[in-house]
Parts: C-alpha cells; sequence; structure tokens
C-alpha cells in the first residue's frame, strides 16, 4: 500500500480545543491528551493510522510554533523538518495553502490528504479503504474531494453535505451544497432525506488541484504563498513565512475555496468517526456502567447520578450526587460543571473567564 511515492498527508494539529476546556489548555491542547485514555493521544493515533499506508517519510504535521515540542515529543519517528509551524492561527486554509506550495515545490505531483490531529476513528481498516478511494479519484482527476460521514443521528454540532445522484464513478459523488451547524429541525429533516453526510472536515487531492482553487477563489492568500515559494525547504522558510503569514485573511478552507468550487466531491463512509469536539462526544465514546455514566478517573464514587461524563485524574476523591446529564471535570486549579446540552457553550464560558481572570485558566 506504501508504494505511491506521490501520496502525503498533512496531519493539521494547531488547534486550542477550547471546548475541551479544562483538560485541554493553550499550552497544552486537546491533540497531544488521551482524552479517551486509551494509551495514545489523539495525534499519535492519527499517525499510527496514516503510517498504515503512507510513507513516514510523506507525512507532516502542520502546527503552531508553540507545539513544535510537543510534536517532536509525541512522533519521535518524524522527521523534524516534517513538523511544519504556522507563526500565527489563521484557520485552515492558510494552513493548507503553506502545506500546498511546500509540497508543489517538492514534487509537484504530490497528491495530498489533510485531516484534523484530533477525530476519533474506531475503524481503521475502513478508513484506509476510503483513503485510497480518494487517492485514486483524485490521482486520475482535477478534483477536490472530502470525506462525508453517514449520520447516524440528527446532530447539530457537525457541518452537512449534501450530494447529487448518481454518482461519477465507485462511490463519489458530485456535492451539491454545504452547510453549517444547523439546528434539530433542519438536521432532522437532513437525516431522513437520506442525501446528507457529516462534513469530517477530511480531504484529499492534489496540491496543483488545490493551489489552481486558491488562485481562483482566495487569490490574496495564494499570493502570499506564491511570492514566498522559492524560499520552501530552505534554510530560509522559517523567516520568510514569519512575515508573511500575518498578511493571511483568517477563514476556513470550507469558506474560501469548498463552498464555490465547481470541483469538488464526497465520498460516503462510514468508519466509526467523531471529531471529539466536546465532552458531549467523548461521552458518547467512552465506556458507561449501568447507570450510563462515563467515568475517567479512579477515585469517583457516584449516587443517584445518571447518564453523566466524569473526567478526574488524581487522587482527589470525587463524590457525586443527584446529577443527571452532567459534564464533571475536575483539574488541579480548575473545576467544570456543566449540563451536558450546554456543552457548545463551554467557549462562551471560558471567554468570560478570561475577562474576569485574564490567562491564567486557558
Amino acid at each position: 500500500m506504501k508504494n505511491n511515492h506521490n501520496n502525503y498527508v498533512a496531519i493539521m494539529a494547531g488547534g486550542i480545543g477550547s471546548r475541551f476546556w479544562p483538560v485541554s489548555r493553550v499550552t497544552y491542547p486537546k491533540q497531544f491528551l488521551d482524552i479517551l485514555q486509551t494509551g495514545k493521544t489523539l495525534i499519535q493515533a492519527t499517525f499510527e493510522r496514516f503510517k498504515q499506508f503512507i510513507p513516514v517519510e510523506n507525512i507532516y504535521v502542520v502546527t503552531a510554533i508553540e507545539y513544535r515540542d510537543l510534536v517532536a515529543e509525541q512522533l519521535p519517528e518524524m522527521k523534524p523538518e516534517n513538523i511544519v509551524c504556522e507563526p500565527s492561527r489563521k484557520n485552515t486554509a492558510p494552513c493548507i495553502a503553506y502545506i500546498s506550495t511546500k509540497l508543489a515545490q517538492q514534487n509537484p505531483d504530490a497528491n495530498l490528504i489533510c485531516a484534523p490531529a484530533d477525530h476519533l476513528i474506531l475503524d481503521d481498516t475502513g478508513f484506509v479503504k476510503v483513503c485510497l478511494e480518494a487517492l485514486g479519484f483524485t490521482r486520475e482527476n482535477n478534483a477536490l474531494v472530502t470525506l462525508g460521514i453517514k449520520p447516524t443521528h440528527p446532530n447539530t454540532g457537525y457541518g452537512y453535505i449534501q450530494y447529487e445522484q448518481p454518482s461519477v464513478s465507485d462511490n463519489v459523488y458530485k456535492v451539491k451544497t454545504f452547510t453549517e451547524k444547523p439546528d434539530l429541525e433542519l438536521a432532522k429533516t437532513f437525516l431522513a432525506s437520506g442525501d446528507f453526510l457529516w462534513n469530517a472536515g477530511i480531504f484529499v487531492w492534489q496540491v496543483k488541484s488545490i493551489l489552481q482553487a486558491f488562485e481562483k477563489y482566495l487569490p490574496e492568500v495564494y499570493e502570499v504563498f506564491d511570492g514566498a515559494k522559492s524560499a520552501m525547504n530552505t534554510d530560509r522558510e522559517e523567516e520568510v513565512i514569519e512575515r508573511v503569514y500575518p498578511l493571511c485573511v483568517n477563514i476556513s478552507i470550507d469558506y474560501g475555496i469548498l463552498e464555490k468550487a465547481d470541483n469538488v466531491y464526497v465520498i460516503p463512509a462510514s468508519f466509526g468517526w467523531s471529531d471529539l469536539g466536546t465532552w458531549g462526544s467523548a461521552y458518547e465514546n467512552l465506556e458507561k456502567d449501568y447507570n450510563e455514566n462515563a467515568v475517567a478517573g479512579n477515585n469517583v464514587i457516584l449516587f443517584d447520578s445518571t447518564k453523566n461524563i466524569v473526567h478526574a485524574k488524581g487522587d482527589k476523591l470525587i463524590l457525586l450526587q443527584g446529577l443527571e446529564d452532567f459534564i464533571v471535570v475536575d483539574t488541579p486549579d480548575a473545576l467544570l460543571v456543566c449540563r451536558k446540552d450546554k456543552e457548545q457553550s463551554v467557549k462562551e464560558y471560558l471567554a468570560e473567564v478570561k475577562r474576569n481572570k485574564g490567562d491564567k485558566y486557558l
């Protein structure tokens, strides 16, 4: 499977995972944590998954400059030069433009998978199969491919992709629309219609295809990196990128390109995917006791409590009574107690923490 040396992966690992606060912090975000207590951090699991079918020397991590050492520590197999650092967070479009320009200078025929570092995938075999299908399609076509997950319930925390029938190739469909996180009624309608998928945020394309799309739809971002391409893969790269990165607009690849381009395709898939975006998604994927409580911690006692997620490391005894559908997360300097149905608001609560307490607890 590793024979095609034109296949590459960019693992995007620059986010701060604020909805997993207080375990995920700016200095040590969720991609470097073992949220589900599997024995591997999320970025380690992602790397191992791609290593099955992509040569290690073709796996890159794009991360914030302050996480360079964390990546190197957690992924010792990686070559240091494959850890690509952004000087500031500008969302996914500049991140993808950077790595695509860099790879295009090395190998104009590079066929690239861009994937987040912090997603959960339970069926590695199914995932590898779909990735190889996508790489095969993009190798032969000027196509921007996204992986879509067959929805199992009306989730309001995910974006949705609507696709057209019939397929243009085996299991590859033209994308009709993208919809950002819908309300519950709309999510139910999407589910019932049968032609909507969850947007997994995993993309596959040739670097020349995505760079053409940048030139057409985000020319200001394209020009920033096109002007810097002679410095790519040289001693000057970091210094030049530090200078030009602030010129980039802060925009996602979805808004900036995929919602506008006419060569966007989706492969429907089911491989046990979750974006692990919130404590509620962690709850769905953790083992539960007979009262449907998911407990990550060795010193927790629950009375008359159901359907909670409790995350408590360390020796402190945590005793809870009478809670239903709560998130309880204990760390040495912060305690979160929050209803599960308010999990999407943790970001807002954190903004309030910053206003009242500064950066100390972020």
